[in-house]
């Protein structure tokens, strides 16, 4: 990047000089030449910790990392979880869709289907569809309108919510406030017909600024039938009402509709991961997050941020369901394909939240003190098993306009939390705190199969979560840190619902209760070593599942209920050396490695007719060594990175079935590794280019087998690609 020195600066710096000891009439006729200094922004590629206190968290003595995004020489169009992720050790993405529609993570052997054991959010505003119902992230914004990430683990008060696996909140980019109107294009095509156009506008006029952004991405899909389009739009107002008030109104939206190609069996996935078992088998998540912020400095040291939002929209589905070896072909009584199954999720979130900072003194030194009360009142309309129609497009009709499940599941919760940041001394620091979580959940509807009795259920979710963290500074940049915080996962709608006739849930199903436990050590041991390495402890009780169980006639039936304990073990290693750096050139290597060892500690669960014990078993899911490693390279306007990752095999069921069932529910998930390289060059400050060549080798891998959504099965992820971007600011 060039930086051209203005004439007159560097004539009061020369001119300073002379001045000294000498008489001004002697410098009237000094000639001073034009200077241009060369210098090169390399984009950051260090996963960075988030400061002290970020706004009105706490995040001293906590293990958390903050990902940037823009300038990065990563494939953000496609949203590329194991690139975008790749320095956060123990990160576990799921590949369901290969088209960029969602990002499904999860750390610590959590469960990743759409990161819904992570309170998610966009600029601090929660995004998660319905944490009582469905707590599913649904809404996906694109990456090219993302700065940066912020990921805060499961530790300490829990201030954002009481999920097992803590928070991440995706930070857009903001608006060049010098400007009156200016913005960025950003432009992608690539391999399966990738198409993809981003463009934001903002600016400041006043004492107001604003930012906004359209995207458009359509791709064919690495399958057959796995054709996506995908919208989304944002918009953000913001100003100062004077010297004590800010205000910031924001309305996001992201829908997609994602033809769903089925799953395969084994041996079909080792034939042509290719094809698809589907053609008539839709999803389409259409959700809207308006909110509005207010923001007062109320005296010196105190600062109240009030914060009111909504999730609305609709989780929509058309499926014929079926095993991956039954065939969804035409009837030769009818000449028609069978009837496809339309499900209807409608969101009804509402969130208000009150949260206090206040800077005090303690032992000579400054505290941090935060608060806050949150309530939040949902209500989840779901109908499922709606007789839909023969046809092969997307049609979301229902006969009679009659679902054999219509419920409403409405909650209301209030939560109070509390945490203190105690500096006792330079060096060391405490911060104790707690949350209180007091609601109901009360399910009403009709569910065909079951009397009108059965139906009503309620769940209450009263809970004291305390939690403490600490720190102790080795060095101005190098750090001990250890937390422990309770946390837990309420029974959510779909527990609650007998999947037919022959099923019976626990009327007292309880929620799964737990803790975080973690210690480790961060920051620079020196000029070019930066490491963050944490061992951790991850207890999950109450997990649920199905038994099967005897009426007094001798009957079998399926019951689901709390079947066991788990506890997760493991050691979170990331280091990254820089072997070279300076005005022109930066290269570096990083390991973010995990071990982890997730093993019931008791349970039992069903197996065709029996129950078996599986205490002692392998949790789903959860595979030893998750390793990504790479090596990065900057020179003048060019950046590139390599990356090698390895996950190894899983489990895919609680009995631990090693040999795959003929119909690729359960088995082994195999090991897979991948090889991605990224190159970006800077062409001058407002346009880019940007090319990603992914999984190079063409490994063919998959990486879980879902028990539900979007069908039972081996779900091939994406073969070799490319893609290219440019990007141009204005």
């Amino acid at each position: 990047m060039n930086f051209r020195v203005i004439f007159a600066v560097i004539s009061i710096c020369v001119i300073g000089q002379l001045l000294y000891g000498q008489n001004p009439d002697s410098i009237k006729n000094i000639k001073v030449e034009e200077i241009t200094i060369t210098s090169y922004r390399h984009p950051s590629q260090e996963i960075k910790f988030l400061p002290s206190v970020n706004g009105t968290l706490i995040t001293e003595g906590k293990k958390s990392e903050l990902i940037t995004i823009q300038d990065a020489p990563l494939n953000i169009a496609e949203k590329s979880g194991r690139q975008i992720f790749g320095k956060l050790p123990g990160a576990f993405v799921y590949d369901m869709d290969g088209a960029g529609n969602q990002i499904n993570i999860a750390t610590r052997g959590l469960d990743p289907h759409r990161s819904w054991e992570y309170y998610v959010s966009q600029n601090g505003i929660t995004t998660n569809s319905d944490i009582y119902g469905y707590p599913a992230s649904h809404y996906s914004a694109p990456l090219e309108s993302v700065k940066q990430i912020e990921i805060v683990r499961g530790t300490a008060a829990l201030q954002y919510g009481a999920q097992f696996g803590g928070a991440i909140n995706y930070v857009t980019k903001q608006a060049d406030t010098t400007k009156t109107i200016g913005g960025e294009a950003i432009f992608t095509a690539g391999s399966f017909g990738l198409m993809s156009g981003y463009v934001s506008i903002g600016g400041k006029i006043g004492k107001w600024q604003y930012n906004s952004y359209y995207q458009r991405r359509v791709a064919d899909g690495y399958r057959d039938n796995a054709k996506s389009d995908a919208q989304a739009q944002f918009i953000s107002v913001q100003g100062q009402l004077n010297s004590r008030w800010n205000v910031k109104a924001e309305l996001g939206r992201s829908t997609y509709t994602f033809r769903i190609p089925g799953p395969l069996t084994d041996a079909q996935f080792n034939t042509n991961p290719k094809q698809a078992t589907r053609s008539r088998n839709y999803f389409n998540p259409d959700i809207y997050v308006p909110s509005i912020t207010l923001q007062m400095k109320a005296a010196k040291g105190l600062l109240f941020t009030l914060t009111s939002s909504a999730i609305l929209g609709a989780r929509n589905s058309i499926q014929f369901i079926g095993f991956a070896d039954q065939p969804d072909t035409i009837l030769a009584s009818t000449l028609q394909y069978k009837n496809r199954q339309v499900d209807i999720d409608n969101f009804h979130s509402y969130n208000t939240e009150l949260k206090a900072r206040y800077d005090h003194s303690f032992l000579g030194l400054t505290n941090v003190m935060v608060a806050g009360i949150r309530y939040t009142q949902n209500d989840l309309h779901r109908r499922q098993q709606g007789v839909g129609t023969t046809g092969t497009d997307f049609d979301l009709n229902v006969t009679n306009n009659y679902f054999g499940r219509d419920i409403h599941f409405k909650t209301k919760n209030i939560a109070f939390f509390v945490e203190n940041l105690f500096k006792i001394s330079q060096r060391f620091s405490v911060s104790p705190g707690f949350r209180v979580e007091n609601g109901k959940s009360d399910m009403t509807g009709r569910i065909s199969y079951l009397p009108d009795e059965k139906i009503p259920q309620q769940v209450k979710h009263y809970y004291v979560l305390p939690g403490i963290s600490s720190q102790f500074s080795l060095s101005p940049q190098l750090y001990l840190y250890a937390g422990y915080s309770q946390a837990y996962r309420p029974v959510v709608l779909a527990d609650l619902i007998p999947g037919s006739v022959l099923e019976q849930n626990d009327p007292n199903i309880k929620d799964a209760f737990g803790y975080n436990a973690e210690a480790g050590i961060k920051g620079k041991i020196c000029s070019w070593l930066n490491v963050d390495i944490t061992a951790f402890q991850l207890k999950y009780n109450n997990r649920i599942g199905s038994l099967i169980l005897y009426n007094e006639k001798g009957e079998a039936y399926i019951y689901k209920t709390n079947i066991g304990n788990s506890l997760t073990n493991g050691l979170e290693w990331l280091s990254e050396f820089r072997l070279l750096e300076n005005q022109n050139a930066r290269i570096s290597i990083f390991s973010a490695t995990t071990y982890m060892q997730g093993k019931y500690t008791s349970g039992q669960v069903r197996n065709g007719n029996e129950n078996i014990s599986i205490k002692g078993n392998q949790l789903e899911t959860v595979p030893i060594w998750i390793s990504r490693n790479g090596l990065q390279l900057a020179y003048k306007k060019v950046s590139c990175n390599l990356q090698y990752s390895y996950v190894s095999s899983s489990y895919s069921d609680a009995l631990n079935t090693k040999t795959p069932s003929a119909n690729g529910a359960r088995g082994l998930v195999p090991a897979y590794d991948l090889w991605d390289f990224n190159l970006a060059l800077r062409i001058n400050p407002g346009t880019s280019l940007k090319l990603s060549l992914n999984n190079l080798t063409n490994e063919l891998y998959f990486t879980k087998r879902p028990t539900g959504y979007p069908g039972q099965g081996v779900w091939p992820s994406d073969g070799r690609s490319i893609n290219a971007a440019v990007s141009i600011k204005f």
